[in-house]
């Protein structure tokens, strides 16, 4: 029997087989990587810039392969992700700095906890370990440098990356003018409240959010919403009505 690359009991299928959860974390990627240093690589391509939401998807289909696929599986999928840069890469002259992709491998670890924590309660020390060594494991196969050993330093070491590699530049201000743009204006200042709640202060404060909006007293309710089965009204609320099939792919609770 082929091993699952995940184990079917971790905190990470429950946290990427909940839609709302895997919005939320792109919410606050989106937010973060919009100030990294390495954002002009998103403008090289300009597929990201034109359509962030589209290929906010085919990013997570990707996630999503790997963490519900079998080791052979999710090792395929991380070879063709790096054909994929390597294009990129030979097409600019240029590599993807190697702390840019530790960057994104923490945002991920990052946002999950954030996202499960926000909607539901605090991770316990055993699920944090399981959530950062599952990601570990993607970072070996992507055969990334310097990952930290255990939670405790890949903590210490997050706050490094967020000191050093975000910055406000005219690329984050086009970033976000896209997503504007793809939402339209009420959508656009309900990402921002959400990203507010969501990202660590150092972001909040360069993008000068505010994270004493009104979703804050709302949050409470979402075990409400979730009971109730109106998860499909809120994802409604988020995005436009042509990438809710898409989200409903998402679904696999």
């Amino acid at each position: 029997m082929m091993r699952d690359f995940v184990e079917k009991n971790s905190i990470v299928r429950r946290i990427w087989s909940n839609p709302d959860l895997i919005l939320l974390v792109f919410a606050g990627s989106a937010a973060e990587f919009a100030l990294n240093r390495a954002v002009d690589w998103l403008f090289f391509t300009g597929k990201i810039p034109k359509d962030p939401i589209g290929r906010f998807f085919s990013t997570v289909s990707y996630a999503q392969e790997i963490v519900f696929a079998s080791e052979n599986e999710a090792i395929a999928t991380v070879k063709r992700i790096g054909t994929i840069h390597s294009g990129v890469e030979k097409a600019r002259g240029q590599k993807i700095p190697d702390w840019a992709y530790r960057d994104v491998l923490y945002m991920l670890i990052d946002y999950s906890k954030r996202s499960f924590e926000l909607l539901f309660r605090p991770l316990t020390n055993a699920e944090k370990d399981d959530l950062f060594s599952n990601f570990r494991r993607l970072g070996e196969l992507m055969e990334l440098t310097k990952l930290p050993k255990n939670y405790a330093d890949w903590e210490e070491d997050r706050l490094i990356h967020i000191e050093q590699d975000l910055e406000y530049s005219a690329l984050t201000k086009g970033l976000y003018e896209q997503y504007e743009k793809q939402l339209g204006a009420w959508r656009y200042e309900l990402l921002l409240e959400i990203q507010a709640l969501i990202v660590p202060p150092q972001v909040r404060q360069l993008l000068k959010l505010n994270a004493n909006n009104p979703l804050s007293y709302l949050i409470w309710s979402y075990s409400l919403v979730d009971g109730l089965g109106l998860q499909s009204l809120a994802r409604w609320a988020l995005l436009p009505s042509e990438h809710l099939e898409a989200v409903e792919r998402l679904n696999r609770q």
